[in-house]
């Protein structure tokens, strides 16, 4: 595999990599940046998360929902029983309550967004089964 630079999107610093609890969650390298907590007073929580190339997270559902805004690379975005979604710069995915996905960067690029926890205090997101290879391998 080549040796990416993970690049600062210009508008928020790509962070530290995941606190250990996470990166169970994870298949590869990421980086967290929170930049407003989940308990502002606004009542929502957002961060920068910047992956590794071929990096994914797993299945997952936030109770509250969750809003992603791409702000650099090429990734991955897939509900359960529907066909993934290319991402790049410039797009954005609103995803409903407890609704099962995973997103990720492409296997060649970096990959960028911003997550917006809607309504954090629904609980946190609920961690499910890896994305297998097969299924990410199916993807560019």
């Amino acid at each position: 595999m080549k040796n990416f630079d993970l690049p600062n999107t210009g508008f928020f610093a790509k962070g530290d990599p995941l606190p250990e609890p996470l990166r169970k969650n994870f298949s590869g390298a990421c980086y967290l940046n929170p930049i407003i907590p989940a308990n502002s007073p606004l009542g929502c929580s957002v961060s920068n998360v910047t992956f590794e190339p071929a990096c994914r997270n797993n299945w997952h559902k936030h109770p509250g929902g969750q809003i992603l805004l791409v702000t650099g690379g090429r990734g991955w975005y897939q509900e359960e029983g529907k066909e993934a979604r290319e991402l790049h710069a410039g797009d954005a995915v609103e995803i409903h309550r407890n609704v099962k996905h995973w997103h990720g960067a492409a296997k060649d690029s970096w990959f960028s967004h911003i997550s917006i926890e809607a309504d954090p205090k629904a609980g946190p997101a609920e961690w499910l089964e890896p994305v297998s290879d097969q299924e990410y391998n199916q993807l560019d």
